[in-house]
């Protein structure tokens, strides 16, 4: 079994708004999470970002928080980036697939690359689709199986 943790679950009321952190989020089978302008029928439902990622762009000089990278969760303790497409993400009673590892930054960038000239989440951010919903929060058992 391969643990991981939640530090952040993130959401924005509309596209184009930073996400926000919430205590508790619910995810809904071929939706994603309620509540978040990005949740819909289609491969992206929610998304994903390791604290350890996000680390490497302060480093770079970026002042950022959770969601800045609009990211559903920030996790701790998993190579977000090296698992396969197909993995199970077990969060509390929900499951989730991997669908993607990556995306293609903006047209113009975003807002951290045009900080520090570098933004993580094209390379290192991955997306899920809800297999089984229920309630998240950061205290959920989590784990993956590849």
């Amino acid at each position: 079994m391969n643990k991981f943790k939640i530090l952040s679950i993130n959401i924005s009321e509309k596209k184009g708004e930073l996400k926000k952190p919430v205590s508790t989020a619910v995810l809904e089978v071929d939706f994603g999470i309620k509540g978040d302008a990005h949740a819909g029928n289609w491969h992206r439902q929610v998304s994903f970002l390791a604290q350890e990622d996000i680390e490497e762009m302060i480093k770079k000089g970026a002042i950022i928080t959770y969601g800045d990278f609009a990211e559903n969760i920030t996790t701790e303790g998993v190579d977000l980036a090296n698992l396969p497409v197909g993995t199970q993400l077990f969060i509390g009673e929900t499951i989730l697939e991997v669908t993607q590892i990556g995306k293609e930054c903006h047209n113009n960038k975003c807002a951290i690359f045009q900080q520090v000239g570098d933004c993580v989440m094209p390379r290192s951010g991955i997306f899920a689709k809800v297999i089984k919903g229920g309630e998240i929060n950061s205290e959920s058992n989590c784990y993956y199986s590849i």
